[in-house]
This record gives C-alpha cells, structure tokens and sequence, in this order.
C-alpha cells in the first residue's frame, strides 16, 4: 500500500525549506529583509581585526630605527648648534638667531609636506616613499658638508634634513596603530624610542667625530649611516592600509571636531615646550661653564630618558588610559622643569634634570598615533595626522 506524506509534515517540510532559502518576490528578486541580513553577513566579512603582533613587531623594529634616523638625528642638533655658536665666523654674518631657527625650520619643513607624503604613499606606496625620505636626508647632511654660508645650511640642514625627515616619519608614523589592538600604545612607545635611543648614539658620535676629525665628515659620516638604516627598514616596512580602509587623504572636516581640536591645542602647547627643551639642553650646558663634551653627555642623558620612557609611558597607557597617562605625563614633564632645571647649575643637577625629563618629554609624540585612534578611530588616522602635522608647522617653526 504505497504511503503519502501527511499534511502536517508537508506543511513542516515547506516551511523548514522556506527557511533555509531566501524568500523571492514573482518576479524572482529577493526581499528586503534578505538583502539586509545579506549585508549584515558581508559587512562582518570585511571588519578587519589587527593581528596584534606577528609581523607586526618587526614594522615596530623598522619604525624604531626611522625614528632614531629621523627624530635621533635630528636631536643631535643640539650638538651642531653648539659647535656653530662657539666658532666664531664659521659661517660668515650668522649669529644665534640664525643658527637657531635651523633646527626648527627643519621640523616644521617635515610636519609641512605631509600632504604630499600622504599623496606618495597613497599613489606609490610605503617603501617608495620611505625610500624618497632616506635619499633626501642624506642627500641633506651630504649637502652640509660642503656648506661655507649660512643660506646653505638653512636649505640642507633644515629644508632639505626636513622634506627627509617628513618623508621619512610622516610616511611611517600611523603604521605601527595598523598592527595592534590592546597593546597598541606599548607598541608604538617602542617604536618612539628609536627617537631617544638615536639620539644617544647620534649626539655622542657627532661631537666625537667633530672633535677627532671634522665637522663636514662628521656629517658625510652620519648620511652613509642613516641611508643604510633607514633604506632596509623602508624594505621591510608593511602596512595595512588596503586591509583597513584607510582614508589617506587630508580630511578637513576633522577640524570642526572638538575633541579633535582639543588634542591639536594639546600638541601645539607641547611643542612649543618640547623642542626648545631638545635643542638647548647642549647649549645651555656651556653657559653654565660646562664643556661642549660635558653639554653632548647632557643632550645624551635627555635623550636616554626619551628611550627609556616612551615604552614605560605606553606600556601603562594601554590600561590606565591613553589619553590620561598622556595628560599626566605631560604635566609633569612641566614640574620638572619648574623644580629642576630653574636651579640646574652643576653637572650633576643638570644629568638629572635631563634623564627625568627625557623620560616623560615630548610626550605627545609618543602617543600622538594611538590618541589620535581613540579620538578619530583607525580609518581616519592618518587623515587626521595629516592635519595634526599641518597645524604643527608654527609652533615648530618659531619655538
């Protein structure tokens, strides 16, 4: 006797089929509310999730070594400067004012150019544009060496040292947000070490070289140096641009934010207290009777304090809270100054004064790409450091 199914499990069966398979209208087009959840599926498919470290500590070891060719050698600055200050007529018609501004000059040139370097990058990719930055920057201390005016040293030392240099971290600086989630800010403190660990190495060879042979090899010297570090790490460098969206170009509608443009004042403020501190220390260091020796060992120690502080100042960021260890931080960076230097008048004072607040100054660079995260979110990161820069230009500039 051959068996039919019953009703019930022919509805049960229709029904448990109308499930699995999306619903058509006639005309054979699927509904809204299929549409939607097939968004849904595809919109979940694409959230992209940092692997929060693998390949991504090597990027931070790339963008410690540009920081310490970058931001290290522009430390030892401060070594420079007291040399041109204690020759007189090395550079005929120069005085302080002029042999100052040069080192300003070349930051505010990097923070100046960020629009094209986010162009470049967006264009001809990260290694091409980190590579343009390490041939400029040689190029720059190469150009030094053969300086016998001021105006030649106002263009390779500080515009062309500049361009390098903007190429170089503006090109690098969001990268290290790119590859971390809760130990992002860890990470990039590691990475802004490079800047303290590079200004070290760079102030204590600079003033060697200068004493042992001459000023233009120590700057040919320091060029073969900074192409070879930073022409490897701009090989190794990945980033995740294509992964995550990311909005590259210059986005002013971030400006009418307020909680953005409450962390531009923050920067402004910091560095206008930030570079004069980086770039007198070696100077102020004579004035008080030390040696131009003893004044490289004190532009050192500041910047031993910037590598030593930086991880810590991250490592605690990532629980007690970015923008918080960032205010602390900074605040504090402002006592010392008020309870130290005002009386540093001996070398040890001074040695002091310069680990302490090395280690908790220039802060704001340290934290500037997992704030601007918090505040902006990782799709318009580097948008929004592309304007962080531009608004940096004048402080730099006339610190």
């Amino acid at each position: 006797m051959q068996r039919y199914p019953s009703l019930a499990n022919s509805n049960t069966t229709t029904a448990s089929n109308r499930e699995k398979s999306p619903s058509r209208h006639a005309d054979g087009k699927t509904s809204s509310r299929d549409e939607d959840a097939e968004k849904v599926q595809s919109e979940q498919k694409e959230v992209d999730t940092p692997p929060n470290g693998g390949y991504g500590w090597v990027v931070v070891a790339c963008v410690l070594m540009i920081n310490a060719h970058t931001w290290g050698l522009n430390a030892a600055y401060g070594v420079f400067l007291a040399h041109y200050l204690s020759q007189d007529g090395l550079f005929p018609g120069a005085g302080p004012l002029e042999y100052a501004f040069i080192g300003g000059l070349s930051i505010s040139q990097a923070l100046m150019i960020s629009p094209l370097v986010g162009w470049t990058t967006k264009h001809l990719g990260t290694t091409t544009t980190l590579l343009i930055g390490a041939v400029l920057e040689s190029m720059a201390f190469i150009g030094a060496s053969f300086s016998t005016q001021i105006w030649h040293v106002f263009l390779s030392q500080g515009v062309c040292f500049g361009w390098g240099m903007g190429f170089l971290y503006v090109g690098s600086a969001g990268i290290t947000a790119q590859w971390f989630t809760t130990r992002r800010s860890l990470a990039n403190g590691i990475a802004a070490s490079g800047a303290g660990l590079g200004g070290v190495v760079y102030s204590l060879a600079a003033q060697a070289i200068i004493r042992s042979i001459n000023l233009a090899w120590s700057f040919r010297i320091l060029a073969i140096a900074a192409f070879t570090a930073n022409a490897v790490s701009a090989i190794l460098i990945k980033d995740r641009n294509k992964h995550i969206g990311t909005q590259m170009s210059f986005d002013y509608r971030l400006l009418l934010r307020w909680e953005f443009i409450g962390f531009l004042l923050f920067g402004i403020l910091s560095e206008l207290a930030y570079v004069v501190l980086l770039f007198s220390l070696p100077n102020y260091s004579t004035t008080i009777g030390l040696t131009h020796q003893q004044g490289s060992i004190i532009g050192a120690l500041f910047n031993l304090g910037l590598a030593l502080g930086r991880p810590i100042i991250g490592y605690y960021s990532d629980s007690i809270g970015r923008i918080n260890m960032a205010s602390a931080m900074t605040c504090l960076s402002g006592v010392f100054c008020l309870l130290i230097w005002m009386f540093a008048q001996n070398f040890g004072v001074l040695a002091l004064f310069s680990v302490l607040g090395g280690a908790v100054g220039g802060t704001f660079w340290a934290v500037a790409a997992p704030v601007t995260t918090e505040v902006v979110g990782l799709v318009d990161l580097s948008a929004a450091l592309s304007c962080t820069w531009l608004v940096l230009v004048l402080p730099t500039t006339c610190e």
